[in-house]
């Protein structure tokens, strides 16, 4: 799969606890990216956020969060990303979605030749 030089870097912000049809919002996500041919999806814990109401969600001992942030990141082209947008938007109820432009410099599996 090739990705273009140019590309599109969709951010999404959501919470641990988020649900899409029973089962948790971000697997949904990653797995209707993988469904759609997007180049790739990853999955980041955030150990501390708040988001509009101004809730802490924190990984810390004392004020343990079952619902701590957290992000996904989709990068590829903007055709491909803009396909996707109505997807998700269907499955998002809250967060934050943000799309910026990247510029990719390389994208190849480990056992790509060089």
């Amino acid at each position: 799969m090739q990705i273009p030089t140019d590309a599109i870097q969709l951010r999404i912000f959501l919470g641990e606890s988020d649900l899409w049809e029973h089962k948790p919002l971000y697997e949904a996500i990653v797995l209707a990216a993988r469904e759609a041919q997007l180049a790739g999806a990853t999955l980041l814990r955030v150990p501390m956020g708040f988001g509009k109401s101004s809730h802490l969600h924190t990984a810390k001992i004392l004020r343990l969060s079952m619902d701590l942030p957290l992000i996904i990141e989709i990068v590829d082209s903007e055709e491909k990303i803009n396909a996707f947008l109505p997807t998700l938007d269907k499955m998002m109820g809250g967060g934050l979605v943000t799309l910026e432009k990247v510029k990719v410099l390389h994208y190849r599996s480990s056992t790509d030749e060089k």
